[in-house]
């Protein structure tokens, strides 16, 4: 996981007793980058959790305190190393020392001053240490702070109860002595020397270089699984059949002349009224062929100028456009257009020819009934006053809109404009169904 320049930096700051825990993890960040910490950080876990006695009390604190300042510039729940912080601290079996540390760390034991410890060293916190002195957060709501990260019963998996650990004890050492001694053992003359013989420091280095304390698992293992019999029909994509027929393309070579024809006729209907001739044309090959209205060229923004001088033909590709998915932009342009005769004429044989939107009716009149509010020349006004009249009395005798709907606005508009004979006679045709 690590090299060994970088397992003997972190060991060396492992025995730093008389410095600052601040100060030895300042060392610690500068020492290793960013994507070495976490691998530094997993080690320094493996040698804490795994095996307790590896490590001195003196370098267990500064452990703790390494994890959790490595990752101390973000919330406590995204240091990846908060759950075993908080599983060693809620541990029974853990010294009542290594509990508060990791508590005052957390800042969850009631104290003084939580950050004070930091500036100790672990000498001194270890000297100092009163249980007295401190009160501990209950285990079960340590784990309900830190719930997103810490795990209160972490799952073991029937292997790893099983496995064989890879730390043991050194059985040339006599029962009940002290393990940490650096002496060095006797050996045989021209025998190797064992990893770490008689040094535990030299041990310990060597395992935050090979990380492999969790011991040897049992493997789980998986037969393959019997293969089915082969079927014939399984083999054939061996052996494709390549023998495809040809398939002739018979609207490849088809007469599109007529196309083009209403095409052409279609850009002269967007730039002047057209022959009674060249309209009949356009009429009866839109009749047989309902689908060249996709092919003609016209397109929504053209559409005020086909109803303009040829709505005749506007109404017809109207209607073969009802089922496009296009329609609605029609109809936003033909409510947005100036109100004209045409306009006007076109609105009235689309709504006998086919059931148009409510909404769409609604807007045209109203549209209708602000422009002749707006204008201001009085000829062209009552002009345009009369034939509203006449449409909207149209509209309403052929039930194809409900005047309730309307009722007040179309009232108002018929006093506004009582000096008018249509305007009077629609007021008089709305009082009849009132």
């Amino acid at each position: 996981m690590i090299g060994i320049e970088e397992s003997k930096a972190l060991f060396a700051l492992l025995n730093a007793d008389n410095r600052p825990f601040d100060e030895i993890s300042a060392e610690f960040c500068s020492n290793f980058p960013r994507d070495a910490r976490f691998r530094a950080c997993v080690s320094l876990t493996a040698l804490l959790l795994e095996e307790k006695k590896l490590l001195k009390p003196s370098q267990r604190l500064v452990a703790f305190a390494i994890l959790h300042q490595a990752y101390s510039s973000q919330q406590p729940t995204s240091n990846p190393f908060i759950s075993d912080l908080v599983n060693v601290a809620t541990d029974d079996a853990s010294e009542d020392m290594e509990r508060t540390f990791i508590q005052l760390l957390l800042g969850s034991a009631v104290a003084n001053n939580n950050k004070e410890v930091l500036k100790q060293s672990p000498m001194d916190y270890i000297k100092g240490f009163d249980s007295s002195s401190y009160v501990l957060l209950p285990s079960d709501q340590l784990q309900k702070q830190f719930s997103e990260k810490s795990q209160p019963e972490p799952y073991t998996s029937i292997f790893k109860s099983a496995a064989v650990k890879s730390t043991i004890p050194d059985p040339d050492l006599p029962h009940g002595s002290d393990s940490s001694s650096s002496e060095p053992s006797c050996m045989p003359p021209g025998a190797k020397p064992r990893i770490g013989d008689g040094d535990q420091d030299a041990a310990i280095t060597d395992l935050l270089q090979n990380l492999s304390l969790e011991g040897l698992e049992p493997q789980w293992i998986r037969p393959l699984p019997p293969r089915l019999p082969v079927l014939d029909g399984e083999l054939v994509w061996l052996n494709p059949d390549n023998n495809h027929d040809l398939m002739w393309d018979y609207g490849m070579c088809a007469d599109t002349s007529r196309g083009a024809a209403v095409k052409d006729l279609i850009a002269k209907a967007l730039k002047g009224p057209l022959a009674p001739a060249q309209q009949e044309q356009v009429l009866v090959e839109l009749a047989n062929d309902p689908k060249l209205v996709y092919h003609c060229g016209l397109t929504p923004k053209k559409l005020p100028e086909l109803v303009e001088y040829n709505p005749i033909i506007a109404v017809e590709v109207l209607i073969k456009l009802m089922n496009s998915s296009e329609i609605e932009e029609y109809f936003t342009v033909l409510v947005s257009m100036d109100m004209s005769l045409h306009s006007m004429e076109v609105v009235n044989r689309l709504t006998t020819a086919v059931e148009l939107p409510t909404e769409f009716v609604h807007m045209y009149i109203t549209n209708c009934i602000s422009s002749c509010e707006n204008i201001k020349d009085k000829y062209m006004q009552n002009r345009l006053v009369r034939l509203v009249c006449v449409f909207l009395q149209s509209l309403i005798r052929n039930k194809i809109i409900n005047v309730q709907d309307l009722f007040i606005e179309v009232q108002a508009f018929c006093i506004e404009f009582s000096r008018i004979r249509e305007a009077a006679g629609l007021f008089r045709l709305l009082k009849t169904l009132e």
